[in-house]
């Protein structure tokens, strides 16, 4: 669907720094992006209005994350993952892990990818592999390192939950007319030339579980949420004891609450360690198994003990996440994470929790956090703050 933006561009030129914020919808674009008088998608952070922060100390009592290597690995007969490459220095952590499930006459994808060039990358290396096309994809939710290839599967049936097309119709008048390598996501690359962009929806949604075969796989679509979002799905092969877990799972990688639900989250973590799974896909890191879920739920674990100390304590979620530890957890990938996943567990906390990103108490904690952490002389390590960078400006 092609950009209908119908913005009143005089007015969107003179929102103040604050409106802009406020107005702003998560995509996965990788950098903060706000529509100008120009219809031109310009970054934040050249306006002063995206944050950075100051990353927590590394613990070294801690080993630091594994590399792990950018490829498509054959799972099992006809089942597939593709992980982006990532670990301690490699920019790629904010491209998702795609999965693919072969057939006897098309290949089914489980997400559609950051943009051109991960999309791209994952459909040709399916394609040599099978020698298929692809017919059908499943989202595992709407975030933008998710949907954001979706144009580049052609010709292919988009299934997800209902929650997640309509997260991504909000988008659609957002969504700038161009992929641009200007504009290109910090954590890696995801665009090579400028080209035509599109959002493509969802046509079909399903609330709850759904069991499909493709050719001799069972495939059972299972609903996850709320978690990472309030429409998060999975794809469990209870025969191959696989799960493509989505954002449910961050292996290695500090998992983002930005529209999470994070003691849900923990139950939904649960619930998978207590089925017949060996192999976990997660949406982002190296593939691992019921070990490194559970790794990931006690790194909520962990933050909720130690925030739930200071919210008790009428610390602001700012001041929260400047002064908790993490110990292991404060050597993985995107620890800045820590002010938005603290803001989430403030919102459960005093009844203000909804299914939307908390734009305003995020930037509030992050201004806070940066001027503590600058008082005690951290300021060498300052990248953007993920979620804040992740974000498009809605139509207005």
């Amino acid at each position: 669907m092609e950009n209908k933006n119908g913005c009143d561009e005089s007015h969107a030129s003179q929102m103040t720094r604050r409106e802009a914020m406020e107005r702003v919808a998560l995509t996965g674009l990788g950098i903060a992006t706000v529509l100008s008088g120009t219809d031109k998608v310009t970054s934040l952070a050249a306006q002063g209005v995206a944050p950075q922060v100051v990353l927590p100390d590394k613990d070294p009592r801690y080993p630091m994350p594994p590399a792990w290597p950018k490829q498509l690995k054959q799972l099992a007969p006809n089942v597939y993952a593709y992980t982006q490459g990532g670990g301690p220095g490699i920019p790629s952590v904010g491209v998702s892990n795609p999965g693919m499930i072969a057939g006897p006459d098309y290949m089914w994808a489980i997400d559609g990818t950051q943009g051109p060039m991960p999309a791209k990358a994952f459909i040709a290396a399916c394609k040599q592999a099978t020698g298929k096309d692809f017919g059908r994809l499943l989202l595992t939710h709407h975030h933008g390192d998710h949907t954001g290839g979706l144009q580049f599967f052609q010709n292919t049936e988009v299934w997800s939950h209902p929650y997640c097309r309509q997260e991504v119709l909000k988008a659609v008048a957002a969504t700038p007319k161009m992929w641009d390598p200007a504009a290109a996501n910090p954590y890696g690359n995801i665009v090579d030339v400028v080209e035509p962009r599109k959002l493509v929806v969802p046509m079909l949604t399903f609330k709850d579980d759904m069991t499909v075969f493709i050719g001799d796989t069972e495939v059972r679509f299972m609903f996850a949420g709320p978690a990472h979002t309030w429409g998060d799905m999975m794809a469990y092969l209870p025969k191959q004891k696989i799960l493509f877990a989505g954002d449910v799972g961050f292996f290695w990688v500090a998992p983002f609450a930005q529209n999470g639900y994070v003691s849900k989250w923990i139950q939904s973590c649960d619930k998978i360690m207590g089925m017949d799974v060996d192999v976990i896909v997660p949406g982002h890191g190296p593939i691992g198994g019921k070990k490194e879920l559970n790794e990931m739920a006690d790194y909520f674990r962990t933050l909720t003990v130690e925030a739930r100390k200071r919210y008790d304590a009428k610390m602001t979620p700012g001041a929260a996440a400047a002064e908790i530890r993490l110990g292991r957890f404060d050597n993985w990938i995107g620890t800045q994470l820590i002010i938005t996943d603290t803001v989430r567990l403030y919102d459960e906390w005093d009844g203000s929790l909804t299914p939307d990103v908390d734009t305003g108490r995020t930037m509030d904690a992050t201004q806070e956090y940066n001027q503590i952490k600058k008082a005690q002389g951290k300021t060498s390590e300052m990248i953007p703050v993920e979620g804040l960078e992740h974000r498009l400006a809605r139509s207005c």
